[in-house]
This record gives C-alpha cells, structure tokens and sequence, in this order.
C-alpha cells in the first residue's frame, strides 16, 4: 500500500515538474518587440502581423466587430478584423453621421444616419480602410483587415509580447501614421529569440478634402 502511495507521488511530482518546464518553455519563446518613431519615440497602434508563408487561410467564424461613433470620434479609433469579417457601425451620437471609405480595400458609404445601420458591412478583402464622415471632417479612423489570425497591436508604450516558436519568421509592422502609403507594411524577418526594435517614420495627418460641406447646415 505504502509502495502504490509513493509511486503515485512520484508520478505526480514528475507532472508538475513537466507541466513547469513546458511553461517556462513556452514562456520563453515570447518576444518583446518595441516600435519607435524615427525619433525614438515609442509607436502604440502599431499592428504587427505573423505572415503565413505558404499556408493556406481559413480563418474560424467570428462574431460582428463594432466601429462605433462617440463624441464626433470613431471608436476605437483603429479596429482589427479578419478578412471576412462584418463590421457594425453604430451612431452613439446625437446628430447625424455620414460615414464612408475611399480606400481600395473597401469604399463603401452609410449616407446621413443617427442609431443603428441597416446591416453590417462585410470586409472581404486584407487592406486597410481609412474612414471619414462627411459631415465631420475632424473624424478619421482606421479598419486594419489582417490576412492572419496572429495579430497583435502595440499598447501605450509601443511594446508587444510575439509567442513565436519557429524561426525565421516574417512580420509585418504597419501604423496609422507612417510615412510610407497606408497600403504598405514593413516586412521584418526574425531569426532568433532577442529583442527587437522596430523604427517607422510617421508625419501628422494631412487635412482630409471631403464633400461633405453641403451636408453640414443643421446638423452641428
């Protein structure tokens, strides 16, 4: 009796131990990665995203995003969808919004409306979509459409945890405010477990040239 209860001691212990090492494993796989700006500024909103390289994309259903429109904003102000992905916009306002995109990935328009669209609005298409509203020229926001289920979005002081395990790997690193055309992503190959440091040059948002002057009487 006493040889069964040590055995199954040892059994146990040795569990706990595997279950350790296997963590500490996969904890040791993560990679901090920093993005700064061309002056060394740290960069949040920045998305990072792991290319699958020859393999096919079949992403698992997903529930309907919201892009939603709070105090004359978009908020968030840059979402994160999958390719094929519906996204709600919703008018949380109390005036009217006229919201829409030029952007090749999805042009689209949800003329004057205040509360709920009709629909979703699907994005079939990887890219990204810069939005306006025509009665509101300040708003801008931003739907990255990833072509990869890992992706990750840099937080306040532009930092990011990547859980990678085999190497190389490509990433590609993207911002709302880089120099470079919203269309193009830097493409980063990682070779190892140490650090990186990202640099994407970023400028101030140009002013937007909307027609969206001759809706604007009474609904300010």
């Amino acid at each position: 009796m006493f040889k069964r209860v040590l055995q199954r001691c040892v059994k146990n212990y040795c569990f706990l131990i595997t279950c350790f090492l296997f963590s500490h494993s996969a904890l040791a796989e993560n990679i901090e990665l920093v993005v700064k700006d061309q002056y060394g500024q740290q960069l949040a909103d920045a998305v990072i995203e792991l290319e699958q390289i020859n393999k096919p994309y079949s992403p698992a259903p997903r529930s309907v995003a919201i892009m939603d429109q709070v105090h004359k904003q978009f908020l968030p102000e840059l979402l994160i969808v999958q390719k094929g992905q519906r996204v709600n916009f919703p008018n949380s306002d109390n005036i009217r919004h006229h919201v829409y995109s030029f952007s090749q990935a999805k042009p689209f328009q949800l003329k004057l409306y205040s509360g709920q669209p009709k629909d979703p609005i699907t994005f079939e298409q990887q890219g990204v979509v810069v939005l306006g509203c025509n009665i509101h020229d300040s708003m801008v926001g931003y739907i990255y459409i990833a072509s990869s289920e890992r992706v990750y979005k840099t937080d306040e002081q532009g930092r990011i945890e990547l859980p990678l395990n085999d190497f190389p790997l490509q990433i590609s690193v993207w911002h709302p405010l880089q120099t470079e055309s919203l269309e193009s992503k830097k493409i980063i190959t990682i070779n190892d477990k140490s650090g990186l440091v990202v640099t994407i040059n970023t400028s101030s948002p140009s002013p937007r040239n909307t027609f969206g002057s001759k809706f604007k009487a009474g609904n300010d």
